[in-house]
């Protein structure tokens, strides 16, 4: 009978403390901020006064096209168009990169503040996770 009470409190002992040692090493779940992207697109001032150079940048080039026209060549005026057209789509690239640096940077600024394993774009989201988008824009300002 006293073997039979000193291996119950042994396994006793094994159970308690593989109960107690398994909670050890288990992580945190990581908690996922979404944010809604095409929001900080619309309502960023600085991404709008990018889109205001940028569309004042196309009225330029298209009137100076115009005024060229008349004097050109078909050949020629084709050919500063597409120059035209080129130095467009450099601005709005160069625009577009700027954009993306600060966003990233005010998006793992946010994540890190909130404490935020992963942060994904809102249009793919069903539901859950935590909605940044407000802190993203007001640190954008």
């Amino acid at each position: 009978m006293k073997k039979y009470t000193r291996w119950s409190a042994f396994l006793l002992i094994i159970m308690v403390s593989t109960a107690l040692l398994a909670g050890c090493g288990a992580e945190k779940p990581s908690t996922i901020g979404i944010v809604d992207m095409q929001k900080v697109m619309t309502e960023n001032p600085k991404i709008k006064q990018m889109q205001e150079q940028l569309n004042t940048k196309a009225k330029e080039l298209t009137a100076n096209l115009e005024k060229e026209k008349a004097t050109l060549k078909p050949e020629e005026f084709q050919q500063k168009e597409q120059l035209a057209y080129a130095e467009f789509m450099r601005l709005k690239q160069e625009f577009e990169a700027q954009i993306e640096t600060q966003t990233k940077k005010v998006l793992e600024e946010v994540a890190k503040e909130k404490k935020l394993g992963a942060v994904i774009y809102k249009n793919g989201m069903a539901w859950g996770g935590i909605d940044v988008t407000e802190d993203v824009l007001k640190k954008l300002q």
